[in-house]
């Protein structure tokens, strides 16, 4: 079982928050640079795409993430002495079928909504895909933003589910705190300056959505697939000027953004039905005791 992997480790409960407390201590910082600066998050980050490009900026703002991903893995296997595979999954081992499925079906969500909103409403974008800006785009964004995407699930569906699961013994606290806490880790993004606070549901919720599966699935490979999807896959075809990702991708969206119901709509039907699906194909059971029980009753 995934949260039980622990009972293999003789680390102690701090060890296990010593990177997630560095990691918000330096979202504090800075969180608390955005709103002290003169200049709003979006004009700073146009003024560094103005000056060195959208892909090496893009590059800059993932490389701290992509090390974090390579720092936290090797931290488990050192200090917290959990080899990586427990790191993962509660199964034998890794279960890459899982992450290329869970990765297709996000896909064909985020195509479909795109193509979706194109047709409803063209005037909301420009198509502005050029080969030249695109490639070296292309191939940062299949470099770097999985391991972007594996180092958020490594740490909060990762290390910080099982450490609150097992140390607790309660689920209830594994599935919420972790979620509350990926949504507050985007609080300094542009679309949050932009939208307003209320935006931070969306990330809380879908806090909750990679949580579920990962406590019902005994693993986050589905949680890795669909939040690599999300991310990549959503910055190669569409991008906006307000968005952490102002990237070259094929559509950019010039409409005025504003956050409504529209913007809870993956919360409150897309993200229930991928649940459905991952549910029926891998024979969840006991989904109940998974998410709210305590882990001294795990015998599934």
């Amino acid at each position: 079982m995934f949260i039980q992997r622990l009972e293999e480790t003789k680390a102690s409960f701090w060890k296990f928050l010593l990177i997630p407390i560095l990691f918000f201590a330096l979202m504090g910082y800075n969180f608390w640079v955005t709103i002290s600066s003169p200049v709003d998050t979006t004009t700073a980050m146009n003024q560094m795409i103005d000056m060195i490009g959208s892909t090496t900026t893009l590059f800059i703002i993932l490389l701290p993430l992509v090390l974090g991903f390579w720092i936290l893995l090797v931290y488990g296997i050192l200090a917290l002495k959990l080899p990586a595979t427990k790191q993962f999954t509660g199964r034998h081992k890794i279960d890459w079928s899982r992450i290329g499925f869970s990765f297709l079906i996000w896909s064909l969500v985020i195509v479909v909504s795109v193509l979706v909103e194109y047709f409803l409403a063209p005037d909301h974008f420009i198509v502005q895909f050029d080969f030249s800006t695109f490639w070296p785009f292309l191939i940062v964004a299949l470099l770097m933003i999985p391991f972007q995407t594996s180092f958020e699930e490594l740490m909060f569906r990762g290390h910080l589910t099982q450490s609150i699961g097992y140390f607790s013994k309660r689920r209830l606290l594994a599935l919420i705190i972790p979620s509350v806490l990926f949504g507050l880790m985007h609080i300094a993004n542009p679309e949050v300056e932009k939208l307003g606070y209320g935006i931070l549901a969306y990330y809380i919720g879908s806090g909750f959505f990679f949580a579920i599966m990962t406590l019902a699935d005994e693993g986050i490979e589905l949680a890795l697939g669909t939040h690599a999807a999300n991310n990549l896959i959503g910055a190669l075809l569409i991008s906006a000027d307000w968005t952490a990702f102002n990237v070259p991708s094929v559509l950019k969206d010039v409409s005025e953004p504003s956050f409504g119901l529209d913007a809870l709509l993956p919360l409150l039907v897309v993200y229930p039905l991928i649940l459905y699906v991952f549910s029926k194909k891998y024979q969840w059971k006991n989904t109940k005791q998974k998410l709210f029980g305590s882990t001294d009753n795990d015998a599934f």
